[in-house]
């Protein structure tokens, strides 16, 4: 894997069932919103080997007319949405700030856990934001040292940690550690909100 002008070529990795996953549901996604894909899959994207049933996005706000037609998409390619029966519910999900995911039909895992921002740290993410190229597609994942911070200083299981040291061995010399610490100070001020 080789880091260069914010985007993460990855052209030999053998793209796992996982990853075409990903890309099948993210060519309907970015068609409708900007997306930036944050947490566990982050990790097992760049190279990290151990299991999710999830994968989590982030998109921007979608008006109702737009969301409509993403939704039809996805119903006509074979996706469900999990926590919700219609697209009016499921809209409303993510308007009161709740996540939606959508897996392939007849399937719960690995599913898309799909969120709108909560606040300005989450908003920054699609300023500061690195593309992954695979043979198969592009994936937008959320900052290295975003990833790191997050990993470590607020979620912090040990699994967590894991995914963050996984990512600075890798990109040894290449994380920005000013920028992980400036995150790691922003995580205290949410939590003390």
């Amino acid at each position: 894997m080789r880091l260069e002008d914010n985007k993460i070529f990855a052209l030999d990795k053998i793209p796992s069932e996982l990853d075409i996953f990903v890309v099948k549901f993210l060519k309907i996604l970015e068609k409708y919103v900007d997306y930036v894909i944050i947490s566990g899959y982050v990790s097992i994207l760049l190279g990290r080997t151990r299991a999710t049933e999830d994968i989590d996005v982030f998109i921007k706000p979608m008006k109702k007319e737009t969301f409509s037609e993403f939704y039809k998409e996805l119903v006509k390619k074979d996706f469900w949405c999990l926590n919700g029966e219609s697209e009016k519910e499921i809209l409303s999900y993510l308007e009161d700030g709740l996540a939606i995911r959508f897996a392939e039909s007849g399937n719960y895992a690995p599913n898309f856990e799909i969120k709108y921002p909560k606040d300005d740290l989450d908003q920054e993410t699609f300023g500061n934001y690195l593309t992954v190229v695979l043979k198969i597609g592009e994936i937008r994942i959320s900052s290295l040292e975003r990833q790191i911070a997050f990993k470590k200083y607020y979620l912090a299981s040990d699994k967590d940690v894991e995914d963050a040291l996984h990512i600075e061995e890798l990109f040894k010399g290449k994380i920005d550690l000013e920028k992980v610490n400036k995150y790691r100070e922003l995580i205290k001020l949410r939590r003390n909100l």
